[in-house]
């Protein structure tokens, strides 16, 4: 006896498939991936990462980046729901952002809108100054800041960002006042102080390893000091107990099929288990971690709490 299944492709025109009634050949052509920050930032670097590893394991699809930058990666979230729902859109997202931006009342989207389906990997903060600055050590840092309130200038990527943060929570630690500078994503950032437009950045680890000599690193947000900057001291060894960084994962459009959702994460999932990609990454200065669907909501509970607490350091209010 014919399954309905059967009777439905034998109906079918030639050069027609049952390929949508039974197994999904998805992804069945390039993926667009967004990114929601300027080019030659952290969400940029491991998307050019990942980018060839998408061929190997998504079946020979590749990926087109995009950027789409403004308002400290706002403007692009709050359209990703709007966007074409068919697993063919993903765009990055980035963790403190999502759970700070919405806690004011123009950012156009709340963190729960936002359907993360993968967590991939961590950046640790930095801060970090011109190889020419005058300041040496953490301890010129804070003297110069001390000494003229609002006078030391830091950049920074975005507002209620991961960088921003990191400056709030540092200048209470330290009893400074300095003034934050937002630019749309982390190149611009490093460019400002390349140019020496700004006193110093918040970056992260991996600023400093791609700047190299060409900055000073007087601090990493670490327990322990990272391997690739065995010269930079932590924080705590500073007298500050300042640990931090930033998340950064891949969303989908809301209305994206689960079935869809399942198999891009199990793509990113093959990538981040890949040692050539793991290599890459740890080079780098990044910190490769799995946070997948089956983890998704208690991670996302947990880091809500976390983020909640410390919505004081950038003075918001939780709603």
């Amino acid at each position: 006896m014919k399954t309905m299944k059967h009777l439905i492709c034998s109906s079918l025109l030639v050069g027609f498939s049952c390929l949508a009634i039974g197994a999904d050949n998805f992804p069945d052509k390039t993926i667009n991936y967004i990114i929601p920050f300027g080019p030659g930032g952290e969400s940029d670097v491991t998307a050019r990462f990942q980018e060839p590893f998408f061929k190997k394991y998504s079946g020979g699809q590749t990926v087109a980046i995009q950027y789409r930058a403004g308002a400290g990666g706002a403007a692009a979230w709050s359209q990703l729901n709007g966007m074409t729902a068919d697993g063919h859109t993903m765009m990055g997202t980035n963790l403190p952002h999502i759970v700070f931006q919405p806690m004011e009342t123009n950012s156009g989207y709340k963190t729960d809108d936002l359907n993360t389906i993968y967590w991939f990997h961590f950046t640790p903060d930095a801060l970090l100054v011109h190889k020419d600055s005058p300041f040496k050590t953490l301890a010129d840092f804070t003297a110069a800041a001390k000494a003229s309130p609002g006078a030391v200038t830091v950049s920074g990527t975005g507002t209620k960002s991961g960088n921003d943060l990191a400056k709030a929570r540092f200048d209470k630690m330290a009893g400074t006042k300095t003034s934050y500078i937002p630019f749309k994503g982390t190149g611009a950032s490093n460019t400002a102080l390349l140019g020496k437009q700004v006193s110093a950045t918040w970056g992260y680890t991996t600023s400093a390893l791609q700047l190299g000599d060409q900055v000073r690193c007087l601090a990493v947000a670490l327990e322990k000091r990272h391997p690739r900057l065995p010269d930079c001291p932590t924080f705590r060894e500073l007298g500050f107990d300042l640990i931090g960084g930033v998340y950064r994962g891949l969303a989908v459009p809301a209305a994206t099929p689960k079935d869809r959702q399942a198999k891009l994460a199990g793509i990113i999932e093959k990538i981040n288990h890949d040692p050539e990609f793991i290599q890459k990454m740890v080079d780098a200065g990044y910190t490769v971690i799995d946070v997948g669907p089956s983890k998704m909501v208690e991670f996302m509970t947990k880091i809500k709490k976390e983020y909640g607490e410390a919505a004081s350091e950038l003075g918001l209010q939780v709603k």
